[in-house]
Parts: C-alpha cells; sequence; structure tokens
C-alpha cells in the first residue's frame, strides 16, 4: 500500500471511529430478556439485569441510595465517557 492510501485509510477510520463514539452516546432502553428479567442498556458496557421484585426494592431505596451517593460523593469515582 503507498504512503498516500495508509495515510486515506487512517483518516477514513478516524472518521468512523468519530461517529462511533458519538452513537455510544444513545439513551438509556429496556428490554425483557430471555429469563423474564428487566436489562437496562446504555449505562456501561454490559446491561443491568434485574427481576421486577428487585427493580421495584431498588426503586424503592431511590431516595436512600441518593443519600448516600451525597453522604460518600468525596471517595466516590465519576465514570467518564
Amino acid at each position: 500500500m503507498a504512503d498516500e492510501d495508509i495515510h486515506a485509510e487512517l483518516a477514513r477510520l478516524k472518521a468512523e471511529n468519530e461517529v462511533l463514539k458519538k452513537k455510544s452516546g444513545s439513551p438509556v432502553s429496556m428490554k425483557v430478556s430471555e429469563k423474564g428479567a428487566v436489562s437496562v442498556y446504555g449505562l456501561g458496557r454490559f446491561p443491568v439485569t434485574l427481576y421486577q421484585e428487585q427493580w421495584l426494592k431498588l426503586l424503592a431505596m431511590a431516595d436512600e441510595i441518593k443519600v448516600f451517593i451525597e453522604e460518600n460523593r468525596a471517595r466516590l469515582k465519576l465514570k467518564e465517557r
């Protein structure tokens, strides 16, 4: 491959990579898993999957979780995308 071709291919791949990065900021979505659980996609690399009673228990604790996060903010890290 000639230098020009390599540079053109590199530029094309960089542009494609930027498009893919922008798509990764897609909204959070949900679906029912094969085993009948709720899977939430878009929070990280893998889905978060819990059964409905687990989600309801977790959602009922939402205020407690927010307080916990606030109280421990100095020790917690932020995930940078």
